[in-house]
């Protein structure tokens, strides 16, 4: 199994949350859901431009320029430097970040992604 289907059911999840959040106008908890879903997804060029892409979404609805602006740089780079590995560790993915920012990674999270590296191999 590689990581991008070990990472699915945890990415899907977040996701599933942040619409849950949305939808009841918790755009904080919502948004926040995005993040966990890009540090979880962001070692698989498809999750990680999924998850910008529903970032980019966000941002629209909000009519957000600094985000929509950052979403699409974000996307880009997601789709041409995930599979070389030029990755900040632990980067929430918004645009209230750098990009190039690594961060420190929730306990959470970390769980997260032992399991998945576990399923991995």
């Amino acid at each position: 199994m590689n990581f991008t289907q070990s990472a699915r059911p945890y990415v899907t999840q977040k996701l599933n949350e942040a619409n849950d959040r949305f939808s009841k106008s918790d755009n904080e908890a919502g948004f926040k859901a995005l993040e966990d879903a890009h540090i979880i997804g962001q070692h698989s060029t498809y999750h990680h431009t999924l998850v910008h892409y529903q970032m980019l979404k966000f941002g629209l609805k909000r009519r957000d320029c600094r985000e929509v602006f950052g979403q699409i740089f974000r996307i880009i780079g997601a789709l041409t430097k995930t599979a070389i590995g030029l990755l900040p560790e632990g980067n929430t993915g918004g645009a209230n970040v750098s990009p190039f920012k690594p961060m420190p990674i929730s306990k959470e999270n970390k769980a997260i992604l032992s399991k998945i590296k576990q399923a991995k191999f």
